[in-house]
């Protein structure tokens, strides 16, 4: 699990529920069926609008990508290249060809791959270009998916609360409840401007975040694929991703 995600999610909620208790309120009045419909499916259904059912039915997946901790340790992975390229500038590169079995992440099987079929390092580098502008798009669609619903969500509560204050304004005849109507009104507001600054564009931030991360490493493999086919030292070629990493992360490298 990302427990920077759940952490923050459990942060912001809390501290504004804590606030409104503190002040005399009580948890029931936020239930306002009425308005939870309309802020969240209207708000659903106008960034649908933009895109298609396709994402819809992807968002599990995008929330999955958000609250779980994909396994992506940078400098194991350049001492795995440093590894191979040491292999294949003793042996040569079709010796490689028994440890493809061996890698589980399918970006660097399939670049292994590339440098052991002979393809040149221009057309390596292109066909891997290719997949991570696609992987690219793929992302940033369902970060903007969640951008978009954080867009939305405001504005639906506030025709939540335009609709209650129509509501309330034309039984004013009924005086006696005339204050809770209209405090009731607002509700949909709080939950648009809510669920939006609590959870849609803090998760879009995050698959944005977590974009950037693989993006990183997927370029790392890139280049050590690149330098294993062109026949670099192997020296060479840890110190060449040893600089893809921050500082403190350089230390991990095994010497």
């Amino acid at each position: 699990m990302d427990i920077a995600t759940i952490l923050g999610l459990v942060v912001g909620i809390g501290s504004v529920l804590a606030a409104f208790l503190m002040e005399g309120g009580h948890l029931s009045a936020l239930i306002q069926l009425p308005a939870m419909i309309l802020v969240i499916f209207g708000t659903f259904g106008a960034a649908t609008v933009t895109t298609s059912v396709k994402q819809l039915v992807n968002l599990p997946n995008l929330m999955k990508i958000a609250f779980l901790e994909k396994q992506m340790d940078s400098p194991r992975l350049i001492d795995l290249l440093f590894d191979l390229s040491q292999k294949a500038r003793k042996n040569g590169l079709l010796s490689l060809e028994k440890d493809i079995d061996a890698i589980h992440e399918p970006f660097l099987r399939k670049a292994i791959r590339l440098a052991i079929d002979g393809f040149e390092t221009n057309k390596i580098r292109e066909i891997l270009e290719i997949e991570m502008a696609y992987i690219e798009e793929r992302h940033k669609a369902g970060a903007n998916f969640f951008m978009k619903l954080g867009g939305f969500s405001p504005t639906l509560g506030i025709i939540g609360t335009v609709l209650g204050l129509i509501h309330a304004l034309g039984n004013m005849e009924n005086s006696s409840n005339m204050a809770s109507a209209i405090a009731s009104a607002f509700i949909a507001t709080l939950w648009g401007v809510a669920l939006a600054n609590l959870i849609y564009l803090p998760l879009s931030d995050k698959l944005k975040q977590k974009h950037q991360d693989e993006a990183l490493y997927l370029e790392i493999i890139t280049e050590g694929t690149i330098s294993i086919a062109m026949g670099d030292n192997p020296r060479v070629i840890r110190m060449k991703l040893i600089s893809f990493l921050l500082p403190d992360k350089r230390s991990e490298i095994v010497k």
